[in-house]
Protein backbone atom coordinates (compact mmCIF):
# COMPACT_ATOMS: atom_id res chain seq x y z
CA UNK A 1 0.00 0.00 0.00
CA UNK A 2 0.74 3.83 -0.77
CA UNK A 3 0.99 3.92 3.12
CA UNK A 4 3.51 1.53 3.55
CA UNK A 5 5.52 3.43 1.31
CA UNK A 6 5.10 6.71 3.07
CA UNK A 7 6.32 4.69 6.58
CA UNK A 8 9.66 3.47 5.04
CA UNK A 9 10.74 6.84 3.16
CA UNK A 10 10.05 8.41 6.70
CA UNK A 11 12.25 6.07 8.61
CA UNK A 12 15.07 6.61 6.19
CA UNK A 13 15.09 10.11 6.14
CA UNK A 14 14.88 9.97 10.48
CA UNK A 15 17.88 7.41 9.90
CA UNK A 16 19.31 10.55 7.61
CA UNK A 17 19.31 13.20 10.04
CA UNK A 18 20.36 10.94 13.18
CA UNK A 19 23.63 12.97 13.49
CA UNK A 20 22.18 16.11 13.43
CA UNK A 21 21.32 18.53 15.94
CA UNK A 22 18.12 17.37 17.92
CA UNK A 23 17.09 21.43 18.34
CA UNK A 24 16.98 21.44 14.25
CA UNK A 25 14.80 18.10 14.03
CA UNK A 26 12.17 19.61 16.39
CA UNK A 27 11.83 22.25 13.88
CA UNK A 28 7.96 22.55 12.60
CA UNK A 29 7.61 24.42 8.86
CA UNK A 30 6.24 27.82 9.87
CA UNK A 31 4.55 28.43 6.64
CA UNK A 32 2.38 25.36 6.85
CA UNK A 33 1.31 22.87 9.01
CA UNK A 34 3.29 19.42 9.99
CA UNK A 35 2.48 16.00 10.59
CA UNK A 36 3.30 16.85 13.72
CA UNK A 37 1.17 19.49 14.69
CA UNK A 38 -1.48 19.33 11.81
CA UNK A 39 -5.32 18.85 13.30
CA UNK A 40 -4.95 21.23 15.80
CA UNK A 41 -8.41 23.70 15.27
CA UNK A 42 -11.57 23.28 13.02
CA UNK A 43 -9.76 24.86 10.14
CA UNK A 44 -7.27 22.41 9.93
CA UNK A 45 -9.77 19.41 10.26
CA UNK A 46 -11.86 20.70 7.55
CA UNK A 47 -8.70 20.82 5.82
CA UNK A 48 -8.11 17.34 6.20
CA UNK A 49 -11.19 16.34 5.80
CA UNK A 50 -11.74 18.17 2.45
CA UNK A 51 -8.15 15.92 1.62
CA UNK A 52 -10.31 12.82 2.46
CA UNK A 53 -12.63 14.14 -0.38
CA UNK A 54 -10.21 14.60 -2.98
CA UNK A 55 -9.44 10.76 -3.22
CA UNK A 56 -12.74 10.55 -5.11
CA UNK A 57 -11.37 12.39 -8.12
CA UNK A 58 -8.82 9.77 -8.90
CA UNK A 59 -9.70 9.91 -13.42
CA UNK A 60 -7.96 6.56 -15.34
CA UNK A 61 -7.92 7.24 -18.89
CA UNK A 62 -9.44 10.42 -18.85
CA UNK A 63 -12.77 9.09 -16.88
CA UNK A 64 -13.22 9.26 -13.07
CA UNK A 65 -12.73 6.13 -11.62
CA UNK A 66 -16.26 5.15 -10.45
CA UNK A 67 -17.29 5.38 -13.97
CA UNK A 68 -14.56 3.66 -15.46
CA UNK A 69 -15.80 0.09 -14.70
CA UNK A 70 -18.49 -0.76 -17.42
CA UNK A 71 -15.59 -0.89 -19.80
CA UNK A 72 -14.34 -3.95 -18.30
CA UNK A 73 -18.03 -5.61 -18.73
CA UNK A 74 -20.77 -6.61 -21.37
CA UNK A 75 -21.66 -3.72 -22.67
CA UNK A 76 -18.56 -1.04 -23.30
CA UNK A 77 -15.05 -1.33 -23.96
CA UNK A 78 -11.72 1.32 -24.29
CA UNK A 79 -10.46 1.51 -26.88
CA UNK A 80 -7.30 3.22 -25.37
CA UNK A 81 -5.00 0.08 -25.65
CA UNK A 82 -3.94 0.11 -21.53
CA UNK A 83 -4.45 -2.10 -18.68
CA UNK A 84 -8.32 -1.45 -18.35
CA UNK A 85 -8.73 -2.95 -21.96
CA UNK A 86 -6.72 -6.02 -21.11
CA UNK A 87 -8.62 -6.41 -18.10
CA UNK A 88 -11.98 -6.34 -20.03
CA UNK A 89 -10.58 -9.07 -22.45
CA UNK A 90 -10.05 -11.28 -19.81
CA UNK A 91 -5.87 -10.91 -19.59
CA UNK A 92 -6.15 -9.76 -15.96
CA UNK A 93 -2.97 -10.98 -13.95
CA UNK A 94 -1.35 -9.41 -10.74
CA UNK A 95 1.18 -6.95 -12.96
CA UNK A 96 -1.98 -5.49 -13.90
CA UNK A 97 -1.79 -1.21 -13.72
CA UNK A 98 -5.48 -0.53 -13.69
CA UNK A 99 -5.96 -3.37 -10.90
CA UNK A 100 -2.84 -1.74 -9.00
CA UNK A 101 -3.96 1.77 -9.40
CA UNK A 102 -7.56 1.43 -8.06
CA UNK A 103 -5.87 -0.62 -4.93
CA UNK A 104 -3.60 2.29 -4.73
CA UNK A 105 -5.82 4.49 -4.74
CA UNK A 106 -8.18 3.59 -2.62
CA UNK A 107 -6.23 2.94 0.15
CA UNK A 108 -4.23 6.15 0.05
CA UNK A 109 -7.96 7.26 0.66
CA UNK A 110 -8.36 4.98 3.44
CA UNK A 111 -4.88 6.01 4.97
CA UNK A 112 -6.13 9.70 4.94
CA UNK A 113 -9.64 8.48 6.67
CA UNK A 114 -7.28 7.08 9.21
CA UNK A 115 -4.63 9.62 10.09
CA UNK A 116 -7.81 12.07 10.83
CA UNK A 117 -9.69 9.65 13.03
CA UNK A 118 -6.12 9.02 14.94
CA UNK A 119 -5.81 12.31 15.70
CA UNK A 120 -8.97 13.28 16.13
CA UNK A 121 -8.89 13.64 19.83
CA UNK A 122 -6.82 16.20 20.06
CA UNK A 123 -9.35 18.27 18.97
CA UNK A 124 -12.33 17.11 19.89
CA UNK A 125 -12.69 19.93 22.41
CA UNK A 126 -11.29 22.55 20.28
CA UNK A 127 -14.20 22.35 17.69
CA UNK A 128 -17.81 22.84 18.17
CA UNK A 129 -19.30 19.27 19.07
CA UNK A 130 -21.40 19.01 16.07
CA UNK A 131 -19.17 20.12 13.87
CA UNK A 132 -16.82 17.90 14.90
CA UNK A 133 -19.41 14.43 15.07
CA UNK A 134 -20.38 15.65 11.43
CA UNK A 135 -16.45 15.48 10.15
CA UNK A 136 -16.26 12.27 11.66
CA UNK A 137 -18.80 11.16 10.59
CA UNK A 138 -17.69 12.00 6.76
CA UNK A 139 -14.81 10.44 7.33
CA UNK A 140 -16.21 7.19 8.66
CA UNK A 141 -18.45 7.29 4.80
CA UNK A 142 -15.63 8.08 3.13
CA UNK A 143 -14.06 5.56 4.46
CA UNK A 144 -16.65 2.93 3.88
CA UNK A 145 -16.99 3.70 0.11
CA UNK A 146 -12.97 3.21 -0.32
CA UNK A 147 -13.79 -0.50 1.51
CA UNK A 148 -16.86 -1.15 -0.23
CA UNK A 149 -14.36 -1.11 -3.80
CA UNK A 150 -11.78 -3.16 -2.47
CA UNK A 151 -14.36 -5.27 -0.82
CA UNK A 152 -15.99 -5.88 -4.15
CA UNK A 153 -13.10 -5.75 -6.31
CA UNK A 154 -10.70 -8.16 -4.81
CA UNK A 155 -12.98 -10.01 -2.01
CA UNK A 156 -11.70 -9.58 1.28
CA UNK A 157 -8.78 -7.45 1.23
CA UNK A 158 -6.39 -5.96 4.45
CA UNK A 159 -8.31 -4.47 7.36
CA UNK A 160 -6.40 -0.91 8.02
CA UNK A 161 -8.46 1.47 10.34
CA UNK A 162 -5.31 2.93 12.17
CA UNK A 163 -1.97 4.45 10.85
CA UNK A 164 0.84 1.82 11.00
CA UNK A 165 4.28 1.26 12.00
CA UNK A 166 6.21 -0.24 9.50
CA UNK A 167 6.40 -3.21 12.24
CA UNK A 168 2.45 -3.54 12.10
CA UNK A 169 2.14 -3.28 8.35
CA UNK A 170 1.88 -6.72 7.37
CA UNK A 171 -1.50 -6.62 7.75
CA UNK A 172 -3.58 -10.50 6.62
CA UNK A 173 -6.45 -10.20 4.39
CA UNK A 174 -10.15 -10.13 6.72
CA UNK A 175 -12.79 -12.19 5.00
CA UNK A 176 -15.49 -10.41 2.52
CA UNK A 177 -18.12 -10.68 5.48
CA UNK A 178 -15.98 -9.11 7.73
CA UNK A 179 -15.50 -6.17 5.55
CA UNK A 180 -19.09 -6.05 4.75
CA UNK A 181 -19.78 -5.98 8.51
CA UNK A 182 -17.11 -3.35 9.30
CA UNK A 183 -18.92 -1.20 6.19
CA UNK A 184 -22.35 -1.54 7.41
CA UNK A 185 -20.92 -0.73 11.45
CA UNK A 186 -19.33 2.46 10.25
CA UNK A 187 -22.34 3.69 7.62
CA UNK A 188 -24.40 2.85 11.34
CA UNK A 189 -22.05 5.04 13.10
CA UNK A 190 -21.81 7.46 10.50
CA UNK A 191 -25.46 8.05 9.79
CA UNK A 192 -26.63 10.03 13.19
CA UNK A 193 -23.99 12.67 12.74
CA UNK A 194 -23.90 13.51 9.11
CA UNK A 195 -25.85 16.68 7.51
CA UNK A 196 -29.50 15.62 7.01
CA UNK A 197 -29.12 17.96 3.81
CA UNK A 198 -26.78 19.64 1.76
CA UNK A 199 -27.19 22.51 -0.46
CA UNK A 200 -25.35 25.61 -1.10
CA UNK A 201 -21.69 25.69 0.65
CA UNK A 202 -22.66 21.79 1.64
CA UNK A 203 -23.19 20.44 -1.35
CA UNK A 204 -21.01 17.66 -2.43
CA UNK A 205 -20.59 16.74 1.07
CA UNK A 206 -21.86 13.19 2.38
CA UNK A 207 -25.17 13.66 4.10
CA UNK A 208 -27.44 11.00 6.26
CA UNK A 209 -29.27 10.06 2.62
CA UNK A 210 -25.67 9.09 1.30
CA UNK A 211 -24.86 6.54 4.08
CA UNK A 212 -28.51 4.80 3.21
CA UNK A 213 -27.29 4.75 -0.44
CA UNK A 214 -24.48 3.06 0.43
CA UNK A 215 -25.53 0.62 2.91
CA UNK A 216 -28.23 -0.38 0.79
CA UNK A 217 -25.74 -1.08 -2.26
CA UNK A 218 -23.36 -2.66 0.19
CA UNK A 219 -26.52 -5.07 1.55
CA UNK A 220 -27.71 -5.74 -1.87
CA UNK A 221 -24.29 -6.51 -3.21
CA UNK A 222 -23.43 -8.86 -0.49
CA UNK A 223 -27.15 -10.66 -0.02
CA UNK A 224 -28.55 -9.17 2.85
CA UNK A 225 -31.67 -8.78 1.35
CA UNK A 226 -33.90 -7.54 4.87
CA UNK A 227 -31.03 -4.85 5.74
CA UNK A 228 -31.11 -3.72 1.49
CA UNK A 229 -34.82 -3.23 2.07
CA UNK A 230 -34.80 -1.60 5.07
CA UNK A 231 -31.89 0.88 4.23
CA UNK A 232 -33.74 1.70 1.17
CA UNK A 233 -36.75 2.12 2.29
CA UNK A 234 -35.92 4.71 4.89
CA UNK A 235 -33.79 6.62 2.60
CA UNK A 236 -37.58 6.70 0.55
CA UNK A 237 -39.53 7.89 3.27
CA UNK A 238 -37.10 10.61 3.79
CA UNK A 239 -39.22 12.06 1.10
CA UNK A 240 -36.51 14.74 0.02
CA UNK A 241 -35.80 13.14 -3.40
CA UNK A 242 -37.68 12.39 -6.44
CA UNK A 243 -36.33 11.24 -10.09
CA UNK A 244 -35.33 14.24 -12.31
CA UNK A 245 -38.06 14.90 -15.05
CA UNK A 246 -35.59 15.14 -17.70
CA UNK A 247 -33.19 11.66 -17.74
CA UNK A 248 -30.97 13.49 -20.75
CA UNK A 249 -30.85 16.43 -18.41
CA UNK A 250 -29.55 14.46 -15.44
CA UNK A 251 -26.26 13.73 -16.93
CA UNK A 252 -25.54 17.45 -17.52
CA UNK A 253 -24.43 20.54 -16.09
CA UNK A 254 -27.78 21.30 -16.21
CA UNK A 255 -28.87 18.49 -13.81
CA UNK A 256 -26.51 18.97 -11.37
CA UNK A 257 -29.00 20.24 -8.48
CA UNK A 258 -31.19 17.81 -9.67
CA UNK A 259 -33.22 16.17 -6.58
CA UNK A 260 -32.50 13.07 -7.85
CA UNK A 261 -28.78 12.95 -6.87
CA UNK A 262 -28.18 11.87 -3.31
CA UNK A 263 -24.15 12.04 -3.75
CA UNK A 264 -21.83 13.14 -6.47
CA UNK A 265 -18.27 13.92 -6.61
CA UNK A 266 -18.12 18.09 -7.33
CA UNK A 267 -15.98 19.43 -10.49
CA UNK A 268 -15.16 23.26 -10.73
CA UNK A 269 -12.47 24.72 -13.52
CA UNK A 270 -8.98 25.91 -11.90
CA UNK A 271 -9.68 23.09 -9.17
CA UNK A 272 -10.30 19.68 -10.60
CA UNK A 273 -11.25 19.00 -13.79
CA UNK A 274 -11.32 15.50 -15.86
CA UNK A 275 -11.39 14.87 -19.45
CA UNK A 276 -14.77 12.75 -19.99
CA UNK A 277 -16.14 14.64 -22.53
CA UNK A 278 -12.67 14.52 -24.56
CA UNK A 279 -13.12 10.53 -24.44
CA UNK A 280 -16.70 10.77 -24.87
CA UNK A 281 -16.68 12.88 -28.08
CA UNK A 282 -16.78 12.47 -31.64
CA UNK A 283 -13.91 12.46 -33.63
CA UNK A 284 -15.72 15.27 -35.26
CA UNK A 285 -16.19 16.83 -32.18
CA UNK A 286 -12.57 16.60 -31.32
CA UNK A 287 -13.32 14.06 -29.22
CA UNK A 288 -11.31 10.77 -28.71
CA UNK A 289 -14.61 8.14 -29.13
CA UNK A 290 -12.10 6.16 -26.38
CA UNK A 291 -14.59 4.99 -24.07
CA UNK A 292 -17.79 3.59 -26.02
CA UNK A 293 -20.87 1.35 -26.38
CA UNK A 294 -20.87 -1.76 -28.02
CA UNK A 295 -24.02 -3.61 -30.54
CA UNK A 296 -25.13 -5.70 -27.54
CA UNK A 297 -25.88 -2.68 -25.18
CA UNK A 298 -28.08 -0.86 -28.31
CA UNK A 299 -30.00 -4.47 -28.91
CA UNK A 300 -30.67 -4.75 -25.13
CA UNK A 301 -33.32 -1.71 -25.03
CA UNK A 302 -37.05 -2.26 -25.38
CA UNK A 303 -39.47 -1.66 -27.64
CA UNK A 304 -41.81 1.67 -26.53
CA UNK A 305 -44.76 -1.42 -25.97
CA UNK A 306 -42.41 -3.19 -23.24
CA UNK A 307 -41.57 -5.79 -25.25
CA UNK A 308 -38.16 -6.89 -26.01
CA UNK A 309 -36.97 -6.18 -30.06
CA UNK A 310 -37.55 -10.01 -30.82
CA UNK A 311 -40.89 -10.24 -29.07
CA UNK A 312 -42.35 -6.49 -30.34
CA UNK A 313 -44.45 -6.12 -33.85
CA UNK A 314 -42.87 -2.27 -33.22
CA UNK A 315 -39.32 -3.36 -34.14
CA UNK A 316 -38.62 -2.62 -38.00
CA UNK A 317 -35.15 -4.02 -38.65
CA UNK A 318 -34.47 -0.97 -41.29
CA UNK A 319 -35.41 1.89 -38.57
CA UNK A 320 -33.71 0.03 -35.74
CA UNK A 321 -33.55 2.69 -33.67
CA UNK A 322 -37.28 4.04 -34.07
CA UNK A 323 -39.76 3.15 -31.36
CA UNK A 324 -37.30 1.79 -28.49
CA UNK A 325 -37.08 2.29 -25.05
CA UNK A 326 -36.19 6.48 -25.28
CA UNK A 327 -33.37 5.93 -22.55
CA UNK A 328 -31.48 4.32 -25.47
CA UNK A 329 -31.44 7.86 -27.43
CA UNK A 330 -30.89 9.28 -23.53
CA UNK A 331 -27.80 7.43 -23.71
CA UNK A 332 -26.33 6.46 -26.53
CA UNK A 333 -25.27 8.64 -29.77
CA UNK A 334 -27.04 6.59 -32.42
CA UNK A 335 -26.51 7.09 -36.04
CA UNK A 336 -28.24 9.87 -37.58
CA UNK A 337 -28.56 11.98 -34.62
CA UNK A 338 -27.44 15.61 -33.96
CA UNK A 339 -24.23 15.15 -30.94
CA UNK A 340 -22.36 18.35 -30.03
CA UNK A 341 -23.91 20.48 -33.03
CA UNK A 342 -22.90 17.55 -35.65
CA UNK A 343 -24.73 15.05 -37.65
CA UNK A 344 -23.17 11.79 -36.15
CA UNK A 345 -22.77 9.24 -38.96
CA UNK A 346 -20.60 6.06 -39.15
CA UNK A 347 -22.01 4.95 -42.69
CA UNK A 348 -18.68 4.49 -44.67
CA UNK A 349 -20.04 6.41 -47.29
CA UNK A 350 -21.02 9.58 -45.54
CA UNK A 351 -17.73 11.65 -46.52
CA UNK A 352 -19.60 14.54 -45.34
CA UNK A 353 -21.88 15.56 -42.98
CA UNK A 354 -23.79 18.35 -41.23
CA UNK A 355 -22.38 21.26 -38.75
CA UNK A 356 -25.13 22.80 -36.43
CA UNK A 357 -22.14 25.03 -35.36
CA UNK A 358 -22.72 27.15 -38.35
CA UNK A 359 -26.25 29.44 -39.04
CA UNK A 360 -27.07 28.04 -41.43
CA UNK A 361 -25.71 24.70 -41.11
CA UNK A 362 -23.05 23.81 -43.33
CA UNK A 363 -21.53 20.41 -44.92
CA UNK A 364 -17.81 19.19 -42.97
CA UNK A 365 -15.64 16.56 -43.49
CA UNK A 366 -16.79 13.57 -41.40
CA UNK A 367 -13.88 12.63 -39.80
CA UNK A 368 -16.19 9.49 -37.74
CA UNK A 369 -15.65 7.83 -41.30
CA UNK A 370 -12.47 8.87 -42.27
CA UNK A 371 -10.49 9.19 -39.12
CA UNK A 372 -8.86 5.50 -38.03
CA UNK A 373 -9.59 5.76 -34.70
CA UNK A 374 -13.05 6.71 -34.16
CA UNK A 375 -15.30 4.64 -32.48
CA UNK A 376 -14.92 1.42 -33.29
CA UNK A 377 -18.85 -0.01 -32.37
CA UNK A 378 -20.33 2.79 -34.55
CA UNK A 379 -21.83 4.66 -31.03
CA UNK A 380 -20.96 6.96 -28.43
CA UNK A 381 -22.31 7.43 -25.32
CA UNK A 382 -24.31 10.52 -24.53
CA UNK A 383 -24.30 10.40 -21.05
CA UNK A 384 -21.80 13.52 -19.09
CA UNK A 385 -20.94 14.11 -22.77
CA UNK A 386 -22.12 17.66 -22.27
CA UNK A 387 -22.20 20.07 -25.48
CA UNK A 388 -21.27 23.25 -22.87
CA UNK A 389 -17.86 21.51 -23.20
CA UNK A 390 -16.87 21.92 -26.64
CA UNK A 391 -14.95 24.30 -26.76
CA UNK A 392 -11.81 22.75 -23.93
CA UNK A 393 -13.59 18.65 -23.89
CA UNK A 394 -10.27 17.96 -21.55
CA UNK A 395 -10.98 20.23 -19.12
CA UNK A 396 -14.65 19.20 -17.92
CA UNK A 397 -16.28 19.92 -14.47
CA UNK A 398 -19.11 18.15 -14.78
CA UNK A 399 -20.10 16.59 -11.37
CA UNK A 400 -20.58 12.31 -11.64
CA UNK A 401 -23.01 11.11 -9.52
CA UNK A 402 -21.97 8.07 -7.29
CA UNK A 403 -25.58 7.84 -5.74
CA UNK A 404 -29.22 8.27 -7.23
CA UNK A 405 -32.75 7.77 -6.18
CA UNK A 406 -33.37 5.58 -8.97
CA UNK A 407 -30.94 3.20 -7.81
CA UNK A 408 -32.44 3.46 -4.15
CA UNK A 409 -36.05 2.43 -6.05
CA UNK A 410 -34.10 -0.15 -7.88
CA UNK A 411 -32.79 -2.00 -5.02
CA UNK A 412 -35.60 -1.99 -2.96
CA UNK A 413 -37.44 -3.32 -5.74
CA UNK A 414 -34.85 -6.13 -6.20
CA UNK A 415 -33.94 -7.22 -2.73
CA UNK A 416 -37.95 -7.16 -2.07
CA UNK A 417 -37.69 -9.90 -4.94
CA UNK A 418 -35.16 -11.95 -3.76
CA UNK A 419 -36.64 -12.44 -0.50
CA UNK A 420 -39.89 -13.18 -2.21
CA UNK A 421 -41.87 -10.42 -0.61
CA UNK A 422 -43.84 -9.46 -3.50
CA UNK A 423 -46.18 -7.16 -2.76
CA UNK A 424 -47.69 -3.87 -4.70
CA UNK A 425 -44.59 -1.69 -3.49
CA UNK A 426 -41.80 -4.10 -5.73
CA UNK A 427 -44.47 -2.87 -8.56
CA UNK A 428 -44.62 0.68 -7.49
CA UNK A 429 -40.62 1.15 -7.36
CA UNK A 430 -39.94 -0.45 -10.50
CA UNK A 431 -42.48 1.55 -12.18
CA UNK A 432 -41.94 4.76 -10.73
CA UNK A 433 -38.09 4.37 -12.35
CA UNK A 434 -40.04 3.22 -16.00
CA UNK A 435 -42.26 5.71 -15.87
CA UNK A 436 -40.25 9.04 -15.36
CA UNK A 437 -41.22 11.73 -17.70
CA UNK A 438 -40.04 11.60 -21.17
CA UNK A 439 -39.61 8.01 -20.95
CA UNK A 440 -42.92 6.69 -19.84
CA UNK A 441 -42.02 2.85 -20.70
CA UNK A 442 -45.12 0.64 -19.93
CA UNK A 443 -45.79 -0.50 -15.93
CA UNK A 444 -44.79 -3.75 -15.20
CA UNK A 445 -48.33 -5.83 -14.25
CA UNK A 446 -48.94 -7.42 -11.48
CA UNK A 447 -49.00 -10.80 -10.92
CA UNK A 448 -45.38 -11.87 -12.12
CA UNK A 449 -43.40 -14.79 -9.91
CA UNK A 450 -40.49 -14.26 -8.77
CA UNK A 451 -37.83 -15.27 -11.40
CA UNK A 452 -40.32 -13.28 -14.16
CA UNK A 453 -39.63 -10.04 -11.63
CA UNK A 454 -36.03 -11.04 -11.23
CA UNK A 455 -35.71 -10.93 -14.93
CA UNK A 456 -37.69 -7.58 -14.73
CA UNK A 457 -35.09 -5.62 -12.40
CA UNK A 458 -31.96 -7.33 -14.26
CA UNK A 459 -33.33 -5.63 -17.84
CA UNK A 460 -34.45 -2.33 -15.61
CA UNK A 461 -30.94 -1.88 -14.38
CA UNK A 462 -29.14 -2.75 -17.84
CA UNK A 463 -31.04 0.25 -19.25
CA UNK A 464 -30.88 2.75 -16.61
CA UNK A 465 -27.88 2.82 -14.86
CA UNK A 466 -25.76 2.21 -19.00
CA UNK A 467 -22.28 3.79 -18.40
CA UNK A 468 -22.60 4.46 -15.00
CA UNK A 469 -20.34 1.89 -13.29
CA UNK A 470 -22.89 -0.66 -11.77
CA UNK A 471 -22.69 -2.65 -14.58
CA UNK A 472 -19.52 -4.64 -13.82
CA UNK A 473 -20.56 -5.33 -10.60
CA UNK A 474 -24.11 -6.52 -11.62
CA UNK A 475 -23.15 -8.87 -13.59
CA UNK A 476 -20.55 -10.36 -10.72
CA UNK A 477 -22.82 -10.44 -8.09
CA UNK A 478 -25.76 -12.49 -10.08
CA UNK A 479 -23.26 -14.95 -10.97
CA UNK A 480 -23.60 -14.26 -15.33
CA UNK A 481 -20.46 -12.31 -16.29
CA UNK A 482 -19.29 -15.81 -17.16
CA UNK A 483 -21.56 -16.08 -19.80
CA UNK A 484 -22.09 -12.80 -20.84
CA UNK A 485 -18.48 -11.42 -21.25
CA UNK A 486 -16.85 -14.45 -23.67
CA UNK A 487 -16.78 -14.42 -26.81
CA UNK A 488 -16.77 -11.69 -29.78
CA UNK A 489 -17.35 -7.99 -28.65
CA UNK A 490 -19.53 -6.59 -31.43
CA UNK A 491 -20.02 -3.24 -33.23
CA UNK A 492 -22.61 -2.32 -35.87
CA UNK A 493 -22.00 -3.24 -39.64
CA UNK A 494 -21.15 -0.67 -40.95
CA UNK A 495 -23.41 -0.59 -44.31
CA UNK A 496 -26.35 -2.19 -43.58
CA UNK A 497 -28.52 -2.68 -40.43
CA UNK A 498 -29.07 -6.82 -38.90
CA UNK A 499 -31.56 -8.10 -41.03
CA UNK A 500 -33.45 -8.96 -38.13
CA UNK A 501 -33.77 -9.00 -34.12
CA UNK A 502 -31.28 -11.01 -32.36
CA UNK A 503 -32.93 -13.67 -29.85
CA UNK A 504 -33.08 -11.72 -26.40
CA UNK A 505 -33.00 -13.82 -23.12
CA UNK A 506 -34.26 -13.53 -20.01
CA UNK A 507 -31.02 -10.95 -18.82
CA UNK A 508 -31.86 -8.76 -22.15
CA UNK A 509 -28.43 -10.58 -23.51
CA UNK A 510 -28.75 -10.46 -26.97
CA UNK A 511 -27.50 -13.66 -29.12
CA UNK A 512 -27.06 -13.12 -32.94
CA UNK A 513 -27.16 -16.74 -34.02
CA UNK A 514 -30.78 -16.89 -35.79
CA UNK A 515 -29.61 -12.88 -37.55
CA UNK A 516 -28.56 -13.78 -41.19
CA UNK A 517 -26.14 -11.22 -41.88
CA UNK A 518 -24.48 -11.46 -38.40
CA UNK A 519 -21.23 -12.06 -39.31
CA UNK A 520 -20.75 -8.62 -40.93
CA UNK A 521 -20.87 -7.13 -37.45
CA UNK A 522 -17.28 -5.32 -36.60
CA UNK A 523 -15.58 -8.17 -34.46
CA UNK A 524 -14.00 -5.26 -31.67
CA UNK A 525 -11.92 -7.86 -30.02
CA UNK A 526 -12.33 -11.61 -28.54
CA UNK A 527 -13.16 -11.93 -24.82
CA UNK A 528 -12.47 -14.72 -22.21
CA UNK A 529 -13.70 -14.82 -19.09
CA UNK A 530 -12.47 -17.91 -16.37
CA UNK A 531 -14.80 -18.42 -14.21
CA UNK A 532 -12.60 -19.89 -11.53
CA UNK A 533 -10.90 -16.75 -11.35
CA UNK A 534 -12.26 -13.57 -13.36
CA UNK A 535 -14.91 -12.89 -10.86
CA UNK A 536 -12.09 -11.37 -8.38
CA UNK A 537 -9.14 -9.30 -9.52
CA UNK A 538 -5.86 -10.02 -8.58
CA UNK A 539 -4.25 -8.55 -5.39
CA UNK A 540 -1.33 -6.48 -7.37
CA UNK A 541 2.20 -8.37 -7.14
CA UNK A 542 3.68 -5.17 -5.58
CA UNK A 543 1.50 -5.25 -2.47
CA UNK A 544 2.33 -9.43 -2.36
CA UNK A 545 6.04 -8.28 -2.59
CA UNK A 546 5.32 -5.75 0.59
CA UNK A 547 3.26 -8.15 2.40
CA UNK A 548 4.25 -11.37 3.09
CA UNK A 549 0.66 -12.03 5.01
CA UNK A 550 -1.10 -11.37 2.10
CA UNK A 551 -3.03 -14.37 -0.03
CA UNK A 552 -3.63 -13.92 -3.21
CA UNK A 553 -6.86 -14.49 -5.14
CA UNK A 554 -7.45 -18.37 -6.54
CA UNK A 555 -5.32 -18.92 -10.01
CA UNK A 556 -3.79 -16.11 -10.39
Amino acid sequence: MKTKIIIIITCFASFCFMACDNDYLTRYPLDSPSNETFLTNEEELEMAVTGVYNALWYSYSGTPFALTFDYASDIGWDRNTNDLQYLGAGLGNPNNGYTREIWAQLYKGISRCNNILDKSESVKGVVPEAKFNQLIAETRFLRAYFYFYLNELYGGVPLVTTMLSLEEAQVPRSTKEVITKFIIDELDLAEEHLLKETSGATLGRANQAAALALKSRVALYNKQWQLAVDASKKLMELGKYQLHPKFDELFTYAGEKSKEIIFSVNYQKGLAVHAISMQFYSRLAKGFSGKIPVQTMIDSYECIDGLPIDKSPLYNPAKPFANRDPRLNFSIVLPQTIFINYMFETHPDSLQTWNYNTNPRTRVSNTDVTNAYATFSGYLWRKYADVADKDDPANSSINIILFRYAETLLNYAEAKIELNQIDESVYAAINTVRQRPGVAMPTIQNGKNQAELRSVIRRERKYEFAAEGLRFFDIRRWNIAHEVIPGKLLGRIRTEFLSSAPRIDENATPHYENVQNADKMRVIETRTFDKSKDYLWPIPRLEMEVNQNLVQNPNY
